[in-house]
This record gives structure tokens, C-alpha cells and sequence, in this order.
């Protein structure tokens, strides 16, 4: 089994969504978890776009990169989704294998209507789908 931990900032979109791609897509080769550096709320949009393909996230805990660290877990890889084109501090795993960076826009940063916001984060889960499906590809056997 190969161990994933994808981390970000809040917790709250990003990882969360990749998350669940992994443990789904990546079923009994890899097993995913997520985690941010400062733990927030889960982001109802991200919710909502998960729900539309049949993801339900909306039981999910937001989860902090320290408490993993503090249980002394290992992974083979540590892929952060933050995005640090545009400045955003992704925390640091010892101990892992590989770190990847997937430098994705934030959900919780999206501004507009309501209606704008939805289309915005169906986007980045659309990105983050296939980034996954990339990833498995590669890192299977």
C-alpha cells in the first residue's frame, strides 16, 4: 500500500478533494490522507462539487500536518496543493519518501456570485481529478 498525504493551508478544499480521488480511484494501491497547516472549516463549495459526481465529503474533519507529525507517521509521498505562485505557505513532512508540488488555486479564495464561485471550484476539482488519475498512472507499480 502506498501511503499519500496531500497538504495545504486550511484543509478545507484542496486536500480534502484529493483525498477522496485517491482512496476511490487509487482503491487497494494506495491510501490517501490530508492535512492542513492551519486547520479550518470544510468549504462548502468543495463540498457541493464533490457531492454533483458522487463524493460525499461533508463528514470529513479538517485535520492538522502537526498532529500527523506529532503520531510519527510515514508516507512514500507528501503532495502539497497549495498554491505558491501566488504566495501560499505549504508545510513541510519529515520523513517521506517524495514531495510533489501540484501549486493549485485556492476554493476559499474565489470571489463573485455564488454561481461563479461553484463554476470556479468545479474547475480546480475537475484539476485535482486528473492530477490523481496522473499520479496513479505513474506511481502504481
Amino acid at each position: 500500500m502506498i501511503k499519500v498525504l496531500f497538504v495545504c493551508v486550511h484543509n478545507s478544499a484542496r486536500s480534502q478533494m484529493a483525498e477522496a480521488f485517491l482512496n476511490q480511484l487509487g482503491k487497494g494501491v494506495f491510501f490517501a490522507e490530508s492535512a492542513g497547516l492551519e486547520p479550518g472549516k470544510l468549504d462548502p463549495f468543495s463540498v457541493q462539487v464533490m457531492k454533483e459526481i458522487g463524493y460525499d465529503i461533508s463528514q470529513n474533519k479538517v485535520k492538522s500536518v502537526f498532529h500527523f507529525y506529532q503520531q510519527g507517521k510515514i508516507y512514500s509521498f507528501v503532495i502539497k496543493v497549495c498554491d505558491q505562485m501566488k504566495g501560499q505557505k505549504c508545510p513541510i513532512f519529515p520523513l517521506t519518501h517524495q514531495s510533489l508540488n501540484w501549486n493549485i488555486e485556492d476554493p476559499t479564495d474565489f470571489e463573485g456570485s455564488y454561481d461563479l464561485k461553484l463554476e470556479k471550484t468545479r474547475k480546480i476539482r475537475d484539476e485535482i481529478k486528473l492530477k490523481v488519475l496522473e499520479f496513479i498512472a505513474k506511481y502504481k507499480d
